[in-house]
């Protein structure tokens, strides 16, 4: 055991770290959307914005294809804010599915804030979707 270890108190044990997971985020993503469920918001394409967590396996090289591709995030939130969607919890439901998709992605939290939803406020929705787990109630 080197001397500074003995001086911190820290055991050869203790100087070992192992990562078994990893997150990544990428936030503040802005997609126009078909969304709504009022007459006046169909058809009419308005922002969201998007935040997504991603807990992942942590790489284990200093390589893109050991990751995720922040880029990839964003292609699958524009690819489907080109679909028409009622709720923002849908969109949160299957982007997140989406991000579940894709290899090493254990879970995936993701806030969608509809801005221009109210007078005075802005509409959100957060969900957290694990690997294994159905968007829908049993």
């Amino acid at each position: 055991m080197s001397e500074q270890l003995v001086q911190l108190g820290l055991t050869d044990r203790a100087a070992v770290r192992t990562i078994r997971l990893s997150s990544i985020s990428v936030r503040d993503i802005v997609v126009d959307a078909d969304i709504g469920v009022h007459a006046h918001e169909i058809g009419q394409p308005q922002p969201l914005v998007i935040s997504v967590t991603l807990e992942i396996d942590a790489p284990r090289a200093d390589r893109i294809d050991e990751t995720i591709d922040y880029n990839g995030i964003v292609a699958l939130a524009e690819a489907l804010g080109m679909e028409r969607i009622g709720l923002i919890e849908t969109f949160a439901q299957r982007l997140a599915s989406e991000c579940l998709d894709v290899v090493g992605v254990h879970s995936a939290d993701v806030t969608v804030d509809k801005p221009q939803a109210l007078g005075n406020g802005v509409a959100s929705t957060r969900l957290v979707m694990t690997a294994g787990s159905s968007p829908f109630r049993a």
